[in-house]
Parts: C-alpha cells; structure tokens; sequence
C-alpha cells in the first residue's frame, strides 16, 4: 500500500484517497493475496540484515556510553550506534526493497522474483540495485536515530529499571516507529522514485532518475510540496507494528540469551 500511495503519477485505476480504499480496490480487482507481493524477498533480506542491524547497535551503544556518560545511558550513544547500525543493514536490504517495490507496483510485469531480478540486471545493470543506497541511507540515518532516541527515552519513561517488560516494548517500540516514519516520509518518497522509476515520472525528464537531489527535484516538479508526503498515513500504519514486533521480538530473545549466561554463571 505504501509503495502504491507514494506514486506520483499513478494510472487512474491506482488512485487512492485512504489506506482502507487502496486495500479494498486492490483486493477487490487483483486478488487478495495482492497486497503480500514481495513478502517473500522481504522476508529473506530481512534476516541477514537484522542480525547485522542489532548486533552492531548492542555493540556500539555499550561501548558509545561506557565513553560518554559511564554507567549510564545516553542518547546521543544510542542515535549514532543506531546510525552506523543502519550502514550494515540497508547494504544488506537495498536490493531486496528494489525487487520488492518493483513487483508492488500497478500493473507490474514480473511474477517471480527471479523474472523481476534477472530483468533489473539485464536492463540496467548491477547498479541498479543499490541506486537508491545513499537516499535510503540519508532517509533511515535519521529515521533510525529519531527511533532509537525515542525508544530508549520511552523506555526510560515506562520501564525505568529496564526489565523484560513486554507491554513497554511493544508500546515504545510503536511510538517511535510512528514518530520516526511521519519525520522522514519526503525522503522515502524519493527512494521510492528512485526504486520504482515510475514511468509516468519519468516522462517528464530524460533517462533515469539517478540519485538524491535529482528525485527532489522531480516529486517537486510533478506533485509540488504535498508531494513529499504521499503516502505518510500509509508508512506510519506500517511502521507502527513493524517497530513494535522487532523491538518486542529482540527483547525477547535477548531476555532469554541473558538469563541463560546468568544461569552458567551461576552454576559455575
């Protein structure tokens, strides 16, 4: 949905008012199992690239604020360790949110993806796959410390003594997903452009649209500034539950790994 909604020059038979419209048409003329296109590359780039993704902003933010406020926590410890985070797991993503919004897309001619991989290489070359990487690095840079930021201070709010506390996880985890999402959606309207290379947009230049202030400045041309938030109810519907399972999910595990370490520790 959010893919369609961010298009700035849909046909007249993707034209939506509302998430709930866009659901419904969609179902309704393409079949009900339209809107679950892309799950599956999504779900396979996802792994990797969350195991990057936590790993290294456990890592930096215990290492960040043992520098900068010892034995304490500290925002600005936990923005840039969720900033440098967002460098391993976007190289990782990138290529599957490109394969991913070109099979959601209107009337999309790939059924596979492997039709849609091998077509994106043949066409226009490895490259393509990773010509949205700055955008989304410069879109989730932010959003990524906006929502670790926010995160960390909900919880501080709810969770003071920073137990396993479900509730709090799912709550925070929400919170700053919608904050961080509403924040940066003119930016995820460019990648989108640069992902898709909408046709219609396209007319409107010559060639492909190749990097950052080039998208800028055709959402700019074709839709104005409402442009850049096309689609912001969409990305803050989708971002809320995604950010509460993945916190929710992470705390979880990490629970459990750490209650096992104390066990060891105390059988020894």
């Amino acid at each position: 949905l959010q893919t369609r909604m961010q298009s700035l020059r849909p046909e007249p038979a993707a034209r939506y008012r509302n998430v709930l419209e866009a659901l419904w048409r969609i179902a309704r003329t393409e079949g009900v199992w339209r809107p679950m296109r892309g799950l599956n590359i999504t779900a396979t780039g996802a792994g990797p690239a969350h195991a990057l993704y936590f790993a290294c902003y456990e890592k930096l933010k215990k290492t960040l604020s043992d520098v900068i406020h010892a034995g304490g926590n500290s925002h600005v410890a936990n923005g840039a360790a969720g900033c440098v985070a967002t460098l391993l797991h976007d190289a990782a993503m990138n290529p599957a949110e490109v394969v991913k919004q070109r099979m959601q897309m209107y009337n999309s001619p790939y059924q596979r993806v492997t039709d849609c991989v091998r077509a994106v290489w043949r066409n226009e070359g490895a490259g393509a796959f990773y010509r949205s990487y700055t955008t989304q690095l410069t879109m989730n840079i932010p959003f990524q410390a906006i929502h670790f930021m926010t995160y960390e201070f909900l919880q501080e709010q709810l969770n003071p003594h920073r137990q396993y506390n479900p509730g709090s996880h799912v709550v925070s985890g929400a919170c700053a997903g919608a904050v961080a999402a509403a924040a940066t959606t003119p930016l995820d309207v460019c990648k989108t452009l640069l992902n898709t290379q909408e046709s219609l947009a396209l007319s409107s230049i010559s060639g492909h649209i190749t990097g950052m202030a080039n998208a800028f400045r055709t959402v700019y041309q074709v839709g104005g500034l409402t442009a850049y938030f096309r689609g912001v109810q969409a990305r803050v519907i989708y971002q809320m539950p995604s950010t509460a399972i993945a916190w929710s999910v992470y705390e979880f595990f990490k629970y459990i790994l750490t209650k096992r370490q104390e066990e060891r520790r105390a059988g020894k």
